[in-house]
């Protein structure tokens, strides 16, 4: 559902439950329902405002591995998937989407590519697997991006969510293994 079809579904329940408590209370305001009503009223903002956040990825001090200059990486790779996220949830338009998608990819291959190194200089012995998790997900994405000239709108909205679950998981589960390694080795 399009950012604009919300708004007015949220601003329709607003308007009736609005009616409903002021005739609630112009026929007595001793009625629970009333009352009950009020606090819906109340509510809605917050109910709404954790809808919407649950859009987008919060860096969590779990997610760290250790190591600072990956952290920051991570950290900047879930700044540019909630960038793409705000392009698809708020129809920002075919350029500014497209734009956050490149930048998001290239940014993720720049990422590897220096997260591959560093396992590479420190004989990590699971390199070859972690590396080819890269090359999957990198093919993932350019399967998303094919199919982008055919339906835009469900393509980028796949590809954001595919990338907000692919890079959690990612680092808590292949990359949490190797930071223990890569720490024990002296990287930091």
């Amino acid at each position: 559902m399009n950012q604009n079809a919300k708004m007015f579904g949220v601003a329709l329940i607003i308007l009736t439950l609005i009616v409903a408590v002021i005739l609630g209370f112009m026929a007595g305001p001793t009625s629970p329902l009333t009352w009950l009503l009020l606090v819906a009223l109340i509510a809605i903002p917050y109910i709404y405002r954790k809808m919407e956040n649950k859009d987008f990825l919060e860096w969590k001090a779990e997610y760290s591995v250790g190591i600072d200059s990956i952290d920051k990486q991570h950290r900047k790779l879930v700044n540019l998937i909630n960038q793409l996220s705000t392009a698809v949830k708020y129809s920002t338009g075919e350029e500014f989407e497209r734009e956050a998608l490149d930048e998001l990819v290239n940014y993720t291959k720049t990422h590897f590519t220096y997260e591959e190194g560093v396992m590479e200089q420190n004989g990590y012995p699971d390199f070859e697997a972690h590396k080819a998790q890269h090359v999957k997900m990198i093919s993932k994405v350019e399967e998303v991006l094919a199919r982008y000239e055919s339906d835009p709108d469900t393509a980028m909205s796949n590809a954001a969510d595919f990338l907000k679950d692919w890079l959690i998981n990612h680092i808590n589960g292949t990359d949490k293994e190797y930071s223990s390694y890569l720490l024990s080795k002296g990287v930091k």
